[in-house]
């Protein structure tokens, strides 16, 4: 049977040219990259063609504004933590109903503790309220962290006029940008964001790795403190082989994403489009204005879960939505932040693609959805209903 990977949101391969590149760190190159030995000092060069491989993809001024993690959970962490330690007078932060759960989570957490936090709401489209961001910002608030794309839609946020309101407003900025770099051009030196995470396996890099951005200038407290690594941000000794891995991801995402990026787009759009043809289903998220490789599809009155099932039966995996969600009862918090119908809040499932995905697999995928779509709808008694009801325009494409 046939594999067919479509859940690139949730991690990608690593690409094979990064696990080359990452082996000789195992055992010949082995040594600390803090040592002022030889085996150390052969080592540190790679950390820094690393540093500056990431830097050259995110449009960084400066090589140092990286600051090498364990990857994006704990690079969100660190950011808003760090604001809320630095920003004398300022203890509220704001943020996204549909953050991911590294960010959210610690919000949550961060309210037991007495920290304000404000959620700002989005339309029926994942588009982030824009007013309400503004009248949000005040005098004492640290640090907005807004994602930069939605991780189980795609939705991409203005996040470069986001930063500049809340610079405005004497406030730190910090994006999670985990889903969009390497899969969108990003241009930090023309920005004003503080702050950044990644994840190297977002991007064809191995997992356990990642990076914060941080401005220089930018006042800076360490979530990990110890020894002088990372310039005192970030103790601990290197994870060499994944900062080399995450540097040669970053080298072949920058060498490779404007051609790809469009290829990408091409497929996902076929693949959407042929979905859609089935009916009582409908693309979730802003259409317009997204990630080229993710497409969510919500069928009326079907069970995601049951839908992934069967295509997991047929060798296909895609996600009902975040996998940090996964096993969760609930429906996605992103679509209930969406208002996405109840006839259609549990059937949303998210197809991700990656540049390694063909045309071949996306017309497997479409051979394959129609039966299982036929047989679940023939199962469900409220499918005799379905015919009665139309989708909210605003949700349709």
């Amino acid at each position: 049977m046939r594999s067919v990977y479509l859940d690139n949101n949730a991690t990608t391969r690593t690409d094979p040219a990064v696990v080359a590149a990452m082996l000789p760190f195992f055992s010949d190159q082995f040594g600390n990259a803090s040592s002022s030995h030889a085996f150390g000092s052969e080592v540190a060069p790679a950390v820094k063609q690393a540093r500056k491989s990431l830097q050259t993809l995110i449009g960084a001024v400066y090589d140092h504004e990286i600051v090498f993690t364990s990857g994006g959970t704990e690079s969100d962490n660190t950011a808003i933590l760090s604001a809320l330690a630095v920003q004398e007078g300022r203890d509220e932060v704001v943020t996204t109903a549909v953050e991911h759960p590294a960010v959210l989570s610690l919000v949550e957490e961060l309210g037991r503790r007495g920290i304000k936090s404000h959620l700002i709401s989005v339309d029926t489209r994942g588009r982030l309220d824009i007013e309400a961001f503004r009248r949000a910002l005040s005098p004492r608030t640290a640090i907005a962290s807004v994602m930069w794309a939605n991780n189980e839609t795609g939705t991409i946020f203005p996040v470069e006029f986001l930063a500049k309101m809340a610079r405005s407003a004497g406030a730190l900025f910090h994006t999670d940008a985990v889903q969009a770099v390497g899969r969108i051009p990003i241009d930090l030196k023309n920005t004003e964001i503080d702050m950044l995470s990644l994840s190297a396996h977002k991007l064809h890099g191995p997992k356990g790795i990642g990076a914060l951005y941080v401005r220089k200038g930018t006042k800076f407290k360490p979530l990990i403190v110890g020894g002088p690594q990372e310039r005192r941000r970030r103790a601990g000794t290197e994870n060499v082989p994944g900062i080399v891995g995450l540097g040669k991801a970053a080298q072949l995402a920058a060498t490779q994403l404007e051609p790809q990026r469009a290829q990408i787009a091409v497929l996902r759009d076929r693949l959407e489009q042929g979905i859609l043809r089935l009916g009582h289903c409908m693309a979730l998220g802003d259409v317009r204005t997204r990630l080229p490789n993710t497409s969510n599809i919500a069928f009326e009155r079907l069970e995601g879960e049951a839908i992934i099932h069967h295509l997991n039966r047929a060798g296909i995996a895609a996600s009902l939505g975040s996998a940090c969600a996964s096993g969760s009862m609930e429906p996605s918090h992103v679509l209930r932040a969406m208002n996405v119908p109840p006839t259609a809040l549990r059937g949303a499932i998210r197809f991700s693609l990656s540049r390694e995905t063909t045309a071949d697999e996306v017309d497997c995928v479409l051979a394959a959805l129609p039966d299982i779509i036929e047989k679940l709808r023939a199962l469900s008694p409220s499918q005799e209903r379905a015919s009665d009801t139309s989708l909210p325009a605003e949700m349709s494409l």
